[in-house]
């Protein structure tokens, strides 16, 4: 007799589970394509464990997802309020077709990323992002027919919407429900992609940082009405927080984040790897640029990418034959400089500054600079209280109040040249600070 449940191992989560018409979804070409995308880019030249691919955290994001959905759809969860508010969680036969769709959107949120994930997106056209390659791949026919066989059938766009939220389907109207469906994937406070990275990337990294307790935040998930931030609060839709005894849980999860970033996923010679990759890719793509159309999508992975960088490291006449070979034997350009406080007090843009110097003086194809601004601010999420009030989690926290976010300004030079770059800096910093150079997008 046939099964019609299955049951995938996961070292994050021992079993994700899925029943036969789901798995025909992770059968798919598209998701069986991410077995072969890194999902942390070359990070595993600097920590050999991080060989992990966005098959298995995909994966894992539906785990998660489907946690968070059956505690915060739960009825013994709901106030009177929210399930008058929210017409979604008015039957069974509602609440079951919304999580189908979030767990069909979590397994396919992440079909449009390129070979080695992140790091190359900067090379797509113009306009463009994963999450845009994600969301044609859901409306492409063989997808389609997908969600019209599950049971119940899925409406195509309800599981683009899911899939990517309303940051990235801005030309998408989405209702408050399916705006709190999305964010328990792609959201910035308790995003199941988020719990799943911290978590996957930490353990395979072979490093502590991202250990949170996501049993216990999950469990305290509700939705909530927004808290009193202003005057307006009361007319503003409800939101995904936490009771009471879910802070300190939500707070070890946002600072898990900042320590993986700081420590991990902003390392000095991970990034400096992404900057090779680029260069390389820039030298091998047609253009310069990433085909997005469906079959020139599905064709490239990562290896494809990896066997061009090899022959092109075996090849002194190739083109792309110096990134490559930096790639390919580890000889990747140095730390010369990075931000501090004293240097950013006399000029915000140093990192720019110090590159834009050492251009000149030793020629930019010897030095490369990564920046990237902090990015977002505290997490701003309701927390209601044994009392049933609702407050900022920024009004009860400290800790997320003042949360710093981690900025990536490193300059980098030859190996060769590198000594004498650091002298330079060392020698002349006074004189270079007052070099007053936007900030490059990367260089």
């Amino acid at each position: 007799m046939p099964k019609n449940f299955h049951e995938v191992r996961d070292p994050i989560h021992v079993f994700v589970k899925l029943d036969s018409d789901e798995r025909k979804v992770l059968d798919s070409a598209p998701f069986q394509r991410l077995r072969h995308v890194h999902q942390l880019a070359l990070t595993y030249l600097i920590y050999p464990g991080a060989t992990h691919k966005r098959f298995e955290h995909s994966l894992g994001v539906m785990e998660l997802a489907t946690r968070i959905y059956d505690v915060v759809a739960n009825p013994e969860n709901l106030t009177d309020d929210i399930k008058n508010t929210l017409a979604e969680l008015g039957s069974p036969e509602k609440r079951a077709y919304w999580r189908r769709v979030l767990r069909m959107a979590a397994l396919c949120h992440d079909m449009g990323h390129l070979p080695f994930s992140h790091a190359a997106e900067e090379l797509l056209p113009a306009g463009t992002n994963h999450e845009a390659i994600s969301a044609a791949i859901i409306r492409s026919p063989m997808m389609q027919s997908m969600w019209n066989d599950l049971t119940p059938p899925l409406r195509t766009e309800d599981v683009v919407k899911i899939a990517i939220g309303p940051k990235e389907a801005k030309d998408l109207k989405f209702t408050t429900w399916e705006t709190l469906v999305a964010e328990m994937i792609v959201g910035d406070s308790f995003g199941a992609d988020r719990m799943d990275y911290l978590l996957r990337d930490s353990y395979h990294a072979g490093v502590p940082y991202g250990h949170f307790d996501h049993y216990r935040l999950i469990d305290t998930l509700r939705i909530l009405p927004p808290p009193p931030r202003d005057e307006k609060a009361n007319a503003m839709a409800p939101e995904l927080g936490v009771e009471l005894g879910g802070i300190r849980s939500a707070e070890a999860m946002m600072l898990a984040r900042y320590f993986m970033y700081s420590q991990l996923y902003f390392h000095a010679i991970r990034r400096i790897y992404n900057v090779h990759l680029i260069d390389f890719l820039r030298l091998w793509l047609h253009g310069g640029k990433f085909d997005t159309s469906a079959e020139a999508h599905l064709a490239m992975t990562d290896n494809e990418v990896s066997a061009a960088i090899a022959r092109a490291a075996r090849s002194p006449a190739d083109p792309a034959h110096d990134p490559a070979r930096r790639i390919a034997h580890r000889d990747h350009f140095r730390l010369v400089y990075e931000r501090n406080p004293d240097d950013i007090k006399k000029n915000p843009n140093a990192g720019a500054a110090v590159f834009a110097f050492l251009s000149k003086e030793m020629g930019a194809e010897h030095v490369r600079h990564e920046y990237q601004p902090s990015k977002g601010g505290a997490a701003d999420f309701p927390v209601r209280m044994h009392d049933n009030k609702v407050y900022s989690s920024l009004a009860l926290s400290e800790t997320l109040a003042k949360l710093p976010s981690p900025v990536v300004d490193f300059v980098y030079a030859d190996q060769k040249m590198a000594g004498k770059a650091r002298q330079l800096i060392t020698d002349q910093r006074d004189r270079i600070l007052e070099i007053t150079e936007e900030q490059d997008d990367h260089a």
